[in-house]
């Protein structure tokens, strides 16, 4: 794959070379369909005429009305009827909320970077959205709220990715046709106009992946003309581009590395270029360095600085991120709180553990299912603030309170923690864990603080010594069980809906000192003690950044999927094998189903392969010299690298998802086919354009443009079709008569 990339520049200049000499040998063909086109078969500029000064057949338009033309049918398909449903689809309930959050600067957690996010709520913002909307489920009414501002804003985006896409294939292929053909496939494509008319993030990341591959191969055909100002304008909006696709996405790494392997091709090329000096070489090495690596980092990390600055109030993320973290929020109870700087008994405390998303020791009143260790009540660890999380602190031997100052806890000391809201002890014994077997159950017991030796509990200060006392949020401290010798832990998997998804809690019997099984105190509430302030606790930027990197990363990883909940294969998604309800299910609702056009998909599909099959004939016959014309040549080429850089975009925006873990839904793969209908738009003009291979003039002009109108009209019709999925549609459901999709259900697995 590597070689589909490494020569592009330098194909790229000699190709430009071979255009203004393509003319001269027209003549020479005996086959001469479309030979007065420029090397791989497109009208390119300064070479419309043949030697004999006759015009070409099909002469391309210009790129202006093409543009124009594309736009008009890019920005009508995906802005029509954008505010129908006006109701909460799908995702909106989270990422609308979101936006909602950065307007009332309410501080949040999500898996992914906060641009897209943030600039979802700016797009509310200025088009009167105020934020008030809860957005809680899928259907709710938005009534008199302002949201399509929102929905506007992204549909904007998505309407700039058929536009981006035909520019990517005509500066690969220097070749209108192919262009026009990737920007039929995306405009009409019921899948990309449906994921782009919602208040979602993904066309806020793919106008980012797709902005990114244009500014790059703008910057590779710059080659003569290095560090003019264009050279710069395409490389730093290059880069420009990858901070904005990783600001919105975690997998906008995988066009951070199609470009970082494109630029390693390039500076391998410009090193074997003798013509060049050491110096040169270093400076053009220096230039990407600051283009491709330092700007889109520094961009990325001031993402996360106006983040940060803007949500600064308390809100439901708090109780994913440390103590630290949470005293720098407006509203939280440790912004620019006091309370007792030591532990004592007596005091009603909440325990967080030092795991990042570890969470608060919580219990409720409900019990263990049966067969899942004894039948106690559950201890668990919980991601937010709740009153659930309060535990009293008490001696070993009583609960009494002291009638004169409480007595420091101290490392070493054994106590009890009694759970205030249910009166159980915090207890452990020999029973398996719920899911970490290895390790022993942990439970609430006992009646008003009266339990058993299973109950008593060691304090270990970190680092401490005996007598040492425990800081609240600075020290950070151990529970070693009494009984059993285990320590108090925290797993990080969840636990199933009995245990109301929460985290699990755990006694390991493995000592080792991780940040699972370490424990820092954070709300202390004893009026017999004086208070201390804790502004002196908050964190700086650098150490916020990368603790909501680790919340973020490991948020990712336990998006596992749900009892019953459809989790989609990476194998179904090119063959369309099964959309993604985004409103409505029966047939008095307003029903919309994301599902690509079938024709796009499969013309997709077929046309991967179609590629390989291509590519290994033309790489024998360019091996053999069987392809000694020049317009022959200069096809594989294009063929060859300019498809090959969009297959290994491909690939590293698919392939990555068979390693995953997490689940995973249809609409991960739409960046990936936006490569493959690029990919389809240069394989099928390379073979149209080779029609003279099997017929002679006229015959082969006229199967090249049967075979782009056969191509254009199918997914026209298909579009006609199956545009009720994307625009919205009521009534009977497919399978039923009198419906608008009767007979078009072609798998039994799309679910309209």
């Amino acid at each position: 794959m590597a070689n589909c990339v490494t020569q592009y520049n330098t194909a790229r200049d000699a190709s430009q070379l071979r255009n203004r000499k393509t003319c001269h040998t027209v003549q020479k063909s005996p086959r001469n369909c479309s030979d007065s086109q420029a090397s791989n078969g497109a009208s390119a500029p300064g070479s419309h005429r043949g030697s004999s000064g006759d015009e070409p057949r099909d002469r391309a338009p210009p790129p202006v009305l093409l543009l124009l033309l594309l736009a008009g049918l890019s920005f009508s398909t995906r802005l029509y009827k954008i505010t129908e449903p006006p109701h909460v689809c799908w995702d909106e309930t989270h990422f609308g909320k979101m936006g909602s959050y950065y307007i009332n600067r309410t501080f949040f957690f999500d898996v992914h970077p906060p641009l897209g996010k943030m600039l979802i709520g700016l797009a509310g913002y200025m088009t009167g959205y105020d934020g008030s909307f809860p957005f809680i489920k899928p259907g709710d009414k938005y009534e008199h709220h302002n949201y399509w501002g929102m929905r506007g804003f992204c549909a904007t985006l998505g309407s700039f990715l058929p536009i981006f896409a035909s520019l990517i294939v005509l500066e690969l292929s220097q070749s209108h046709t192919a262009a026009l053909i990737t920007a039929t496939l995306l405009v009409f494509d019921t899948g990309c106009i449906t994921i782009s008319q919602y208040i979602l993030l993904d066309p806020v990341l793919m106008f980012f992946i797709m902005a990114a591959v244009l500014s790059m191969v703008k910057f590779n055909q710059q080659t003569l003309r290095p560090f003019s100002l264009p050279w710069w304008l395409w490389l730093l909006l290059t880069g420009v581009n990858l901070a904005g696709a990783l600001g919105v996405k975690f997998v906008g790494l995988f066009v951070i590395l199609l470009v970082g392997l494109n630029t390693v091709s390039d500076l391998w090329r410009l090193l074997g270029d003798l013509s060049l000096s050491l110096v040169d070489v270093a400076k053009h090495f220096l230039a990407r360095v600051v283009g491709l690596i330092l700007l889109p980092l520094f961009l990325y990390v001031t993402i996360f600085a106006i983040h940060f600055v803007v949500l600064n109030k308390s809100g439901p993320g708090d109780g994913f991120f440390s103590s630290a973290f949470q005293s720098r929020l407006i509203g939280n109870n440790l912004h620019n709180a006091s309370m007792p700087e030591y532990l004592a008994y007596g005091s009603t405390i909440t325990v967080k553990n030092l795991r990042i998303a570890g969470g608060y020791l919580h219990s409720h009143w409900h019990l263990y299912p049966e067969g899942v260790g004894a039948k106690q009540q559950q201890v668990t660890a919980y991601l937010h603030k709740d009153y659930n999380n309060l535990w009293l602190v008490h001696r070993q031997s009583d609960n009494n309170s002291q009638s004169g100052a409480p007595d420091l806890v101290r490392h070493g000391d054994i106590i009890r923690l009694e759970h205030k809201e249910t009166t159980r002890n915090l207890h452990s014994h020999l029973h398996q864990a719920p899911l970490t077997k290895k390790h022993f159950q942990v439970t609430g017991y006992g009646v008003n603080g009266t339990g058993d030796t299973n109950d008593l509990w060691q304090v270990e200060v970190c680092g401490g010594r005996k007598g040492d006392l425990v800081k609240v949020l600075r020290s950070k401290v151990r529970f070693l069980h009494q009984a059993t010798g285990c320590v108090l832990y925290s797993s990080g998997k969840t636990l199933p809906k009995w245990g109301w998804e929460q985290v699990e809690v755990t006694c390991s019997p493995y000592l080792k000192v991780t940040p699972s099984s370490q424990w820092n105190i954070e709300d202390h509430i004893n009026p017999k003690l004086p208070n201390i302030s804790l502004s002196v606790l908050k964190p700086h930027f650098l150490e916020i950044l990368l603790e909501s990197h680790i919340v973020m990363i490991r948020g990712n990883s336990g998006l596992k999927p749900k009892d019953n909940e459809m989790n989609s294969k990476p194998w179904h998604w090119p063959i369309n094998y099964q959309g993604l309800r985004f409103s409505g299910v029966n047939e008095t609702e307003y029903r919309v189903y994301l599902l690509g056009n079938p024709v796009v998909w499969w013309v997709n599909l077929a046309s991967l392969g179609l590629y390989v099959i291509m590519v290994m004939v033309a790489s024998i016959g360019l091996q053999r010299g069987v392809l000694v014309d020049q317009k022959r040549t200069d096809h594989s080429r294009v063929l060859m690298r300019g498809g090959g850089l969009l297959l290994l975009g491909w690939l590293l925006h698919y392939a990555p998802f068979y390693t995953m873990g997490r689940v995973l839904y249809y609409h991960h793969y739409f960046p990936a086919m936006l490569f493959s209908s690029m990919l389809t738009g240069i394989t099928l003009d390379t073979l149209l354009k080779s029609a003279d291979l099997l017929l002679h003039p006229p015959y082969c002009d006229w199967l090249q443009r049967a075979g782009y109108m056969l191509l254009v009209l199918s997914v026209i019709y298909s579009f006609y079709l199956f545009h009720p999925l994307t625009y919205g549609m009521t009534g009977p459901l497919a399978h039923e008569p009198g419906s608008s999709m009767a007979g078009l259900k072609w798998m039994d697995s799309w679910e309209f």
